[in-house]
């Protein structure tokens, strides 16, 4: 199979937490841009976290500042995620950020003989 790019996209219109990503089978993704951005002029924060296979959960970011108006690039180096691992988003106000996470998935060459 080919790796591809993509781009996973949600609008928090609640404060629940909400999967933006899940690695599918098979695949492991690289996570090359985590861009959020506040559109309700009040600024807000965001948590977001990585949940392994196992229901391990790990805190990328927790309570980030994300200022009125503007968009914060979150990653300064690739994020690796493995075999269904999930990025979780959570808004600390309802109906003020955008997050988009620009992905690559890698999945593994098919030997032909």
């Amino acid at each position: 199979m080919a790796n591809s790019f993509k781009n996973k996209k949600v609008d928090l219109t609640t404060t629940d937490l909400t999967t933006l990503y899940t690695v599918p089978t098979a695949t492991t993704t690289v996570v090359k841009s985590l861009l959020v951005t506040e559109d309700a002029g009040s600024g807000s924060t965001i948590t977001i976290t990585l949940v392994n296979s196992s229901g391990d959960i790990f805190n990328l970011f927790k309570d980030k500042a994300i200022g009125s108006k503007a968009s914060t690039e979150l990653l300064t180096q690739p994020l690796v995620m493995e075999e269904s691992e999930v990025l979780k988003v959570q808004a600390a106000d309802a109906n003020e950020l955008h997050v988009i996470a620009s992905i690559l998935e890698i999945q593994p060459r098919e030997v032909t003989s």
